[in-house]
């Protein structure tokens, strides 16, 4: 079969959805043109620029540079319908109205490639329908497409054919959206809402209506379905207002006007929650409005309160008995709750209860097999762990019995009783529906294994659900050391010996913290890559890349031995990172996550970084009163000697501003593609869509470099700015501090910095090494860390997690 490329998208519908998907598609470098209607006044794009323009104001941002949303053609259905001509891939992402998608198919179908697939991004619509509009040459390559919004963060989307659709074109657009667009795919069936919103909109009705049986109010409900649940922190509510009541009431309506009592036995449970008709009919229609089920006045967060038709006092939290119970292992868990005599315990057994009655009924009709269910609970509403694993985490037929035994009691929110399949056969012999061999399918009543398309010959280490027999990272491959600090292996024993082999190096601290042990392992790493590797790369198999140097562990030395101990350690951090960078094999450093402080100084050192796009990269010391001190301002001073001798001009000051500026005012790059922008990656820096894909990725990468004749860089001394460029970057820091934006404090750290970046006390153009600025790093930093000031900043960061300003 030949490979299905890419080349260029057309997305069909400038809202929301649309735009935001546009925006997507140009983070990950593909091509985009977004079509819309002609605007029936001044430029005939005019509704795609104003969707494109209201890009650069969402929060969160759904550009990962928000210039980037030039790269967006604009185009509308009058003019430009034979652009489609050059697209391979067609999304159509307009409102959710059959008669308004069927007239546009008709208009674009004699502009559809004869190669190009064609998807239709809805919620709920039946694509089955939607694909008889079309010729019948295009109906194999079409099909539903469902992204969860935002596009960006969301890592959800469902596909779902038709009876028509090609096999093939399912399996080439889900490679292009895992591999391309760093996505987590389902393939949901052809019915209602299809599979995460099915369950997710069901379970919120459910929990509506629980918290009327129980009389509990909304902030109450938030504290106890977020986090302590194992699910998005926003909770029911929240989420909602983030959704959008309109959004939701959409999708309640859909499942309303397409089931029955025969089709869905909770549809009795379907009807709009009065509280919801409410809130519409004021106009209060969530985040968007800033009022829903929650509003804002001031610092003051107000809840909706239905009998008064107004907003009262929120910030209830729920009984601590509660929370303690939920940490409790799933089993004890969940027989607590059901035997729970308060109403916050009985409501969250009975959601929980909902949510399992309302899965196993319908496993059969909505998915494939129920890892699609719980995949698709995870990555689309959030969820720790799906419905289905977390009755199996709890004890199979232990939890049936106690769902079956509330079915028959009257308790459930509907009489249907639990699948055969549940308590009979394979299911209940495994203690499960997920095993070794597959997770099982009620309609073909059997246990189907995952889709071996060769795109997941990728992922290493997919995300596995509880009871799959997949490879756990912290244990996979072949370990050559492993303590408490770090980790050394590789994927296979036999790599040292094929001279092709790639060495990993797993950090094991708390937040992948740098601690000394972790430096000592790093370096234990490097002699061992360059006596029998080919390459090494650090990559420690979940976020974050490293949360910086470990603060707590330097301070009883600190105590014991004075700043001594500092310098040392700090030292020590620095020669890890001159022994990575000058490494006689390539050492990549695979990010993921948060990399900041040390964790960045960490990155920049290496030969070379391949980061997720979520990664948010910065030197972030002066959050805690200090400067960078494991050699990430030499880092900032090179880049910037560097920069500058590719230049015509003379001055290196210009070359400097942005790296100074970025250090002292802590700038984090909130998308690998803006810590690009920040110099914390390079332009031959890989940026990896799929969080999965990173160690895959990474390790080509360092055999690439190896095969194509690595050496390490020279060391070579570099021009600074010097005295006179300390005292610019001074004058415009006292212009600062007297103007009140900053602290005193802040003011003596950010001449710190400058002090460090431009060399000292030298003269302009001075030619200094690694080695000297590292030497000034360290002398600021462990002045700072005397400082009294400073010392309240570490304390009111580790007992808090917030920064002080002081």
């Amino acid at each position: 079969m030949t490979r299905f490329q890419v080349k260029k998208v057309a997305v069909l519908g400038a809202g929301v959805m649309g735009a935001q998907i546009a925006a997507h598609l140009v983070n990950v470098k593909v091509p985009v043109v977004l079509f819309d209607l002609p605007a029936k006044e001044g430029a005939k794009n005019g509704i795609v620029t104003r969707a494109i323009d209201n890009l650069k104001k969402l929060k969160p941002a759904p550009l990962g540079v928000a210039q980037d949303a030039a790269l967006i053609g604009q185009a509308n259905y009058e003019e430009h319908l034979e652009q489609l001509r050059g697209c391979d891939l067609i999304i159509e992402a307009i409102a959710e109205r059959m008669d308004w998608k069927l007239d546009l198919y008709a208009k674009i179908a004699p502009f559809v490639a004869p190669h190009a697939i064609v998807a239709s991004n809805t919620s709920g619509l039946s694509i089955t329908k939607l694909s008889a509009a079309l010729p019948e040459s295009i109906q194999p390559r079409f099909c539903g497409i469902h992204f969860f919004n935002p596009p960006r963060y969301m890592h959800l989307v469902e596909l779902i054919d038709t009876p028509t659709t090609a096999p093939q074109v399912l399996d080439q657009l889900e490679a292009f959206v895992t591999s391309g667009l760093g996505k987590g795919v389902v393939r949901a069936h052809d019915t209602p809402n299809f599979i995460a919103n099915r369950v997710g909109i069901a379970g919120m009705l459910s929990t509506m209506q629980e918290v009327d049986n129980f009389g509990l109010t909304y902030d109450v409900v938030d504290d106890l379905t977020g986090k302590k649940l194992g699910r998005a922190s926003s909770g029911t509510f929240r989420t909602a207002d983030v959704v959008g009541l309109d959004t939701m009431a959409h999708v309640i309506k859909t499942l309303q006007d397409n089931l029955d009592e025969k089709t869905d036995p909770f549809y009795a449970s379907f009807g709009t929650p009065a509280v919801v008709q409410k809130l519409l009919a004021l106009g209060h229609l969530g985040q968007k409005t800033k009022a829903g089920f929650y509003k804002k006045v001031g610092r003051d967060v107000l809840r909706f309160d239905l009998a008064s038709e107004d907003y009262v006092p929120a910030g209830q939290k729920a009984d601590e008995v509660y929370a303690r119970m939920l940490k409790k292992p799933a089993a004890e868990r969940l027989r607590l709750l059901r035997n729970a005599e308060g109403p916050q315990g009985q409501f969250l057994w009975a959601i929980l209860r909902n949510s399992f009655h309302y899965a196993a009924l319908h496993l059969g009709t909505i998915a494939d097999n129920a890892r699609d269910v719980d995949q698709a609970m995870r990555w689309g509403f959030g969820m720790a762990q799906g419905p289905f694993e977390l009755w199996q985490d709890a004890g199979w037929l232990d939890v049936a019995r106690m769902v079956q035994e509330d079915i028959d009691a009257g308790k459930a929110l509907c009489r249907a009783p639990l699948p055969d399949w549940v308590f009979n056969g394979p299911v209940a012999q495994a203690g499960g529906v997920h095993t070794a061999e597959g997770s099982w399918s009620a309609s073909a009543q059997k246990f189907i294994a995952r889709r071996a398309l060769p795109v997941y010959v990728r992922q290493h280490f997919p995300e596995k659900l509880l009871g799959e027999s997949l490879p756990d990272f912290k244990t996979a491959g072949h370990t050559l050391h492993e303590d408490d600090a770090i980790r050394l292996w590789t994927l296979d024993a036999g790599e040292a010996a094929s001279g092709n082999g790639v060495l990993i190096a797993s950090i094991k601290t708390k937040m992948h913290a740098l601690s000394p042990d972790v430096c000592e392992g790093l370096v234990q790493a490097v002699e061992m890559a360059e006596k029998d590797y080919a390459g090494m790369v650090i990559w420690s198999g979940d976020e974050p890349f490293s949360a910086g140097a470990d603060l707590q562990a330097m301070l009883p030395a600190f105590m014991v031995a004075g700043v001594s101990a500092i310098e040392g350690a700090e030292a020590q951090m620095q020669d890890t990172m001159l022994r990575l960078r000058y490494a006689n094999v390539p050492v990549v450093s695979a990010i993921r996550g948060l990399a900041l402080g040390g964790g960045c100084e960490l990155a920049v050192h290496c030969a070379r970084r391949v980061a997720h796009m979520e990664s948010y990269i910065g030197l972030v010391e002066v959050g805690v009163g200090l400067v960078p001190g494991a050699g990430g301002l030499t880092y900032i001073a090179r880049r910037a000697a560097e920069n500058a001798a590719t230049s015509t001009g003379k001055d290196l000051l210009p070359f400097l501003t942005e790296g100074f500026t970025a250090a002292a005012m802590a700038k984090v790059g909130m998308s690998a593609l803006e810590s690009r922008q920040l110099g914390y990656l390079l332009d031959s820096d890989v940026i990896v869509p799929h969080k999965d894909e990173l160690l895959y990725v990474a390790i080509n990468e360092a055999r690439a470099l190896a095969h194509g004749g690595w050496r390490a860089p020279h060391q070579r001394l570099f021009p600074v700015a010097g005295r006179s460029g300390r005292a610019t970057i001074l004058g415009s820091l006292v212009n600062m501090r007297d103007g009140g934006f900053i602290s005193a404090h802040d003011f003596h750290i950010a001449s710190l910095i400058a002090d460090v970046l431009c060399g000292g006390d030298v003269d302009a153009g001075t030619l200094v090494s690694e080695q000297y600025l590292m030497a000034l790093e360290r002398k600021a930093f462990c002045a700072l860390i005397v400082h009294p000031k400073t010392q309240e900043r570490i304390l009111g960061m580790l007992s808090t997690g917030k920064p002080v300003r002081n």
